[in-house]
């Protein structure tokens, strides 16, 4: 299982300045077919706060009640699962332009089923959803946008998730491996293509051990249906 380092660095809230994120607020799935000077107008009427927050650090913990969801302007996180004995599992990876924290926010009273952790040193912009999900009294073509992302955002992520869980219901590592790979190759419409985990966090995701995973590649190169170099991969088509 991968370790959390606890940062002692403190999370820090600092001031708005939009502007400044602006390249990467254009290409965040939120802010799809809206232009600059949209983006920049509706922000102030959604957005909660702007934090710094360092490696190591938890952004939200399992069992908070949220009202506000994020979103990655710069570096990474993680969205872990962890039971009373230590024991922690990667459910998802999370990078600049990604939100998260949703499907709470949109229920405040639901207490958060997983954690969300900083791997990297990043930054982070709450959105409040309620005010996201309320149109404004003018009914500005922005505001709904919004919200058509929202919902296509969410609809992406059940996707995501359930082939994810098709991934998993596989026997053995092999099995788990090659469903994923496929997936990521069609995804991506490539043989050879990368994937955003190391190894610790691929056998995480895939909910396999570490060494038993490696073992696993390193049969599947040998027998000439892989060949990958650290998170690089390319198939070869038995056809």
């Amino acid at each position: 299982m991968f370790e959390i380092k606890q940062n002692e660095r403190k999370i820090m809230e600092t001031k708005h300045n939009f502007s400044a994120y602006l390249p990467i607020l254009k290409n965040s799935p939120l802010f799809q077919r809206l232009s600059d000077g949209e983006i920049l107008s509706v922000l102030p009427c959604v957005a909660d706060k702007l934090l710094s927050v360092p490696d190591g650090q938890y952004v939200f913990r399992a069992g908070e009640n949220i009202s506000s969801m994020g979103l990655v302007l710069s570096g990474s996180l993680l969205i872990i699962q962890e039971d009373v004995w230590g024991h922690r599992h990667m459910i998802h990876k999370i990078t600049a332009g990604d939100i998260f924290g949703e499907p709470y926010a949109a229920v405040p009273d639901t207490p958060l089923g997983s954690s969300v952790v900083a791997e990297k040193d990043c930054e982070i912009l709450l959105l409040h959803v309620q005010k996201l999900l309320s149109v404004c009294s003018s009914a500005c073509s922005r505001h709904t946008r919004l919200i058509q992302n929202l919902v296509t955002i969410l609809a992406e992520k059940i996707l995501v998730f359930n082939n994810k869980l098709t991934h998993l219901s596989k026997r053995s590592t092999k099995e788990k491996l090659l469903s994923y790979l496929s997936e990521e190759s069609i995804r991506q419409g490539t043989l050879s293509f990368s994937i955003p985990f190391d190894r610790q966090q691929l056998a995480d995701y895939l909910n396999v051990d570490r060494s038993a995973l490696s073992k696993e590649l390193g049969k599947m190169r040998d027998e000439g249906l892989i060949e990958f170099r650290k998170n690089a991969f390319h198939l070869h088509s038995i056809c």
